[in-house]
């Protein structure tokens, strides 16, 4: 992006941090990075078809947080340079690489083709944020591959 940051892009940015604070979301976001790693489309339709859980709600509001956050920068609201910061987006690009292997199905099976759409376009708008993903998917793959060495570890 060619333009400067603004002062409104830093308190636009700052009012999106203030509502990661909330206290439910702050669950949301802890469950969706810490709880739970899907392996497959399947066990995310688990939870998006269980409507009226607690991990439903989850899904959705930290979702619907991202997307509406990366909806802001895709259509010139917030500066996209400022928000790709990873202090400002790292969550975001973690929680879009968790769903990015199943994302197509997903689309098709939820008839939602514009699921993740905006979080999509940022993710993969440049080099340097494709790399970016790159890495966190490998940190993700490790990080799987950590917790079944431990749960075998545990079953011996």
């Amino acid at each position: 992006m060619s333009i400067k940051a603004t002062p409104t892009d830093a308190e636009l940015l700052l009012k999106l941090y203030d509502l990661r604070r909330e206290p439910e979301i702050r669950k949301a976001r802890d469950w969706w990075l810490v709880k739970f790693w899907p392996e497959s489309a399947e066990d995310v339709m688990k939870i998006a078809n269980a409507l009226g859980t607690q991990e439903n709600n989850w899904l959705r509001q930290a979702g619907g947080y991202w997307e509406m956050a990366a909806s802001l920068v895709v259509h010139g609201t917030i500066h996209q340079d400022l928000f790709l910061e990873p202090a400002s987006s790292g969550e975001m690009f973690f929680f879009f690489a968790k769903f990015r292997p199943f994302l197509k199905e997903l689309r098709e099976k939820l008839n939602s083709p514009t699921m993740m759409a905006n979080i999509e376009k940022l993710v993969m708008s440049s080099e340097e944020t494709r790399q970016r993903l790159h890495g966190i998917e490998q940190r993700i793959a490790a990080r799987k591959a950590a917790m079944k060495e431990s749960a075998v570890a545990k079953a011996s």
